[in-house]
């Protein structure tokens, strides 16, 4: 006979039978189950009467338990689940509506069998995350790759010495108008020094070790690594890199150094995926955007957004009811699919597809360069390793210890809570202002949002050059809409951030891009570096002796035009958007 503790149960109640099937997964071994149909007549001194109100747990000393008590019990033989037991036994208000609310399911177990079935199932089953951790883990390595490579390309041109907006030059005024708090406000590796040799072998050493965490070695190590890398080219990146999917990837790469089994730790991706989708609906509905509130906001998107994909043309063709009936799907999605983030698993599973759908289609309307991506990675977390069995991935058998991640939740929810308690109230409190100040500069937690008020037009900047002032050539860039012949074209997850910005400084006019004039000056300086930025330069021999910049309106063809003439893009013109300058004028100011 087995020294284990014994539990009895009501083997003809279904209700009886799901629970009592998911607390032997959570107790394995070292507790016994049995119907007292077949065990209860070895237990004489067991009313029989008792049997069919409340489970009987026999202790291998023979004391017997029933009830809420035999519940919490049982736990104990479950890792970090005593603490029940405790507030049962040192809290009589808590002991008390245990005992009640057990009374009423007990005596209404029909009802509660149906209410079980609908919420977990058939079968309620006991949560392990190991396998999504390791393909969260590989998905994560992969996007860490995108991103140092994508940089890599691109960081002489836009930070380099002899880039838009050279990072030494940027330090260099944070050291003088703050001193030493500059270390903390902008911290990077690039203060001990910032060559563009530095900066390329940041790049490369960041992708270097996303393949080693991408091949599964040293992996908390590497994760520390690489988030220390990432900040580092984050602050020191400028506008260039102060696009959200930058800070989501910062807050992700550091939470999943502390990913090793820990349920709390899973939660707190869980919140990372509410934040992340609730925001980007709720920021649409705070800004009071009429399009947004009328309905009308997909009917301007797939043709004003920064870097539309060739299915984004097809989809603006689409009827004006279909971009209605859309508009209030992303709604529905984003403000109320992630509240089954914390539902029970069935309806987790609902979420889950909802919101990767959403992810789905904006993926292939929209060069959101690793964001879709990096989202979906994070939606992991609402499956568990149940769920992605048939996938035969590898088993993480990384552990992080309980109090570590019992501190990071409490040091996450505490900023989270206070940023959302500020952008939905308007205040908080002084202790929580200087919290989120302090963390702020490292990204661990940010606010989330995308699109809050829709774009109606497309303003479109053409870059021109001349030798003489009076013939003028367009410079070409590699994605962004020129020539009204050329296809939007598939670029993510690779970010062109000199075209995202350009989207963002035809919006704002030249005065909301100061660094739009040190890229005017460069051109005319001839910069390789920041030539190499652009898809075709119209002076490949020697610089341009004059530089200016038009504005135009852009918007997407419809079928029958692009049928007569073979465009993809119409346009109109707006005027002037930087005035002709020439190194002379550059030097006389």
């Amino acid at each position: 006979m087995s020294d284990n503790p014994l539990v009895l149960y009501d083997g003809n109640c279904g209700f009886c039978r799901i629970w009592i099937q998911y607390w032997n997964q959570l107790t394995g071994n070292r507790v016994d189950y049995a119907p007292s149909q077949q065990a209860g007549e070895r237990f004489p001194q067991i009313p029989r009467v008792n049997f069919g109100q409340a489970v009987q747990l026999v202790m291998p000393e023979g004391e017997v338990i029933s009830g809420a008590r035999a519940v919490f019990m049982t736990l104990t033989f479950v890792p970090r689940m005593a603490w029940l037991l405790w507030l049962y036994n040192h809290f009589p208000v808590f002991a008390s509506v245990s005992e009640a609310a057990y009374g009423v399911i007990a005596a209404h177990r029909t009802f509660f069998y149906h209410l079980t079935r609908v919420t977990f199932g058939r079968r309620i089953i006991s949560l392990h995350y190991a396998r999504v951790e390791w393909i969260f883990l590989r998905i994560l390595a992969a996007i860490y790759l995108v991103a140092f490579i994508s940089f890599g390309m691109q960081v002489t041109g836009l930070i380099g010495e002899r880039g838009i907006t050279p990072l030494g030059r940027y330090l260099a005024a944070v050291s003088q108008n703050f001193g030493a708090q500059g270390y903390r406000l902008m911290p990077t590796l690039f203060w001990f020094a910032h060559s563009d040799g530095m900066l390329l072998t940041a790049c490369w050493a960041g992708t270097a070790i996303s393949l080693v965490l991408l091949a599964g070695y040293f992996e908390r190590v590497s994760l520390v690594c690489l988030y220390a890398l990432y900040l580092s080219l984050c602050t020191a990146g400028q506008e260039f890199m102060s696009f959200q999917w930058d800070f989501l990837l910062l807050e992700t790469g550091f939470l999943a150094i502390f990913l090793g089994q820990s349920k709390l730790i899973v939660f707190l991706f869980r919140w990372l995926a509410f934040r992340l989708t609730f925001l980007s609906g709720a920021v649409k509905l705070m800004s009071h955007d009429p399009t947004w509130r009328n309905l009308f906001a997909l009917s301007y998107h797939y043709w004003t957004q920064p870097l539309p994909t060739p299915l984004a043309w097809y989809a603006n063709q689409l009827p004006f009811w279909f971009h209605r009936f859309s508009t209030a799907i992303v709604f529905v999605i984003e403000l109320g699919v992630p509240f089954l983030f914390f539902a029970p698993r069935p309806w987790r599973f609902l979420g889950a597809f909802c919101a990767l759908y959403l992810q789905g289609l904006i993926f292939l309307t929209g060069n959101y360069t690793f964001f879709n991506l990096l989202a979906m990675a994070i939606y992991l977390f609402l499956f568990d390793d149940a769920a992605l069995a048939k996938l035969r991935l590898r088993t993480r058998r990384v552990r992080i210890k309980p109090e570590v991640a019992a501190t990071v939740a409490v040091i996450i929810m505490v900023l989270s809570v206070s940023e959302l308690w500020g952008m939905f109230f308007g205040s908080t409190s002084e202790e929580g202002n200087a919290l989120v100040r302090l963390a702020a500069p490292f990204g661990i937690v940010n606010t989330y949002g995308l699109f809050a008020m829709m774009t109606t037009a497309r303003p479109e900047i053409i870059v021109q050059g001349s030798s003489d002032g009076q013939t003028w050539v367009d410079y070409e860039f590699k994605y962004k809409p020129g020539d009204l012949r050329r296809p939007p074209r598939w670029v993510a997850p690779f970010q062109p951030r000199l075209d995202w910005q350009m989207w963002f400084a035809a919006l704002s006019g030249a005065r909301g891009a100061p660094w739009f004039d040190s890229f005017m000056v460069r051109l005319l300086q001839g910069s390789p570096e920041v030539r190499g930025l652009l898809g075709k330069d119209p002076f490949p021999a020697s610089a341009p002796k004059y530089v200016r910049a038009l504005l135009f309106d852009y918007g997407f063809t419809d079928f029958s035009t692009r049928r007569e003439t073979g465009d993809w893009w119409r346009r109109s013109p707006r005027g002037m958007y930087f005035p002709e300058i020439s190194l002379e004028d550059v030097q006389l100011k």
